[in-house]
């Protein structure tokens, strides 16, 4: 049972970070109209408030975002210690 849950934890913990990779990688491309900013908007909803949280304290340097790198960081650890606990 408990490594089920685990498994699903890893899982959702996998999918979230590929948001956020998507996300970053779409924000190079410029905004126009269509499907890919509907896409883009609906993946934004998902993973700009976590990112937000970051981007509180972390200023982009050089008109870089490093907030995403941190917030992937931060849930890498919050899942290390989610199965910690579990397991």
């Amino acid at each position: 049972m408990n490594y089920t849950i685990a498994n699903l934890i890893v899982q959702l913990f996998r999918i979230y970070n590929i948001l956020v990779i998507i996300w970053c990688v779409l924000s190079w491309i410029p905004r126009g109209s269509g499907l890919l900013d509907d896409f883009r908007g609906a993946i934004g909803m998902i993973v700009e408030p976590w990112l937000g949280i970051f981007r509180r304290f972390i200023p982009p340097l050089g008109g870089i975002d490093f907030s995403p790198i941190v917030a992937i960081f931060a849930l890498e650890a919050i899942e290390r210690l989610l199965l910690a606990i579990l397991l």
